[in-house]
This record gives structure tokens, C-alpha cells and sequence, in this order.
């Protein structure tokens, strides 16, 4: 089934942590939305942690992020979407 035709269910506000995880019964949220334009520093699955800089505020990135990392992150109203 594809993405649009099952969208999220669920949203929740995420605090920014380099070791809480955003994993909401054992699965990654289907997508991140940023309400204030910075930087996102997302770690995945296999560990790997990216920096996505200049993230523009309303976006809604389709990535399945592990954590929301608390160091490098700059951008606010942060909501992972379930």
C-alpha cells in the first residue's frame, strides 16, 4: 500500500534528544514535519546520523528517523507523524 493511500494517523510533538527514541510501537514515524525554518540532525535506523541543513520552516520530510538528535538541531515545532 503506498504512502498516500494510507497517510498518518498520529502526530506527536518531539523534544529534541540524542537518546530518546521517536519509535512508537517498534516503527519509525512515516515522516517529520518542522514548523521553524534550521538545521535537522536525524539519526536512522543503522545507527547513521545526518544533518539536514536549512530545513525551511512547514516542510514535511518523508524520512523514517530513529531520533531527532538534540546536538546540531536548530529548528523548532518539530512533530513526528505516525
Amino acid at each position: 500500500m503506498s504512502e498516500m493511500s494510507n497517510p498518518s494517523q498520529k502526530a506527536v510533538a518531539v523534544t529534541k534528544s540524542d537518546t530518546t527514541s521517536l519509535l512508537l510501537n517498534g516503527q519509525p514515524p512515516r515522516a517529520i514535519y518542522v514548523a521553524g525554518t534550521g538545521n535537522l540532525n536525524l539519526k536512522f535506523g543503522d545507527a547513521t546520523a545526518v544533518l539536514f541543513t536549512t530545513v525551511q520552516a512547514g516542510s514535511v520530510l518523508p524520512l523514517r528517523a530513529t531520533h531527532v538528535m538534540s546536538s546540531g538541531t536548530t529548528a523548532t515545532g518539530i512533530v513526528a507523524l505516525y
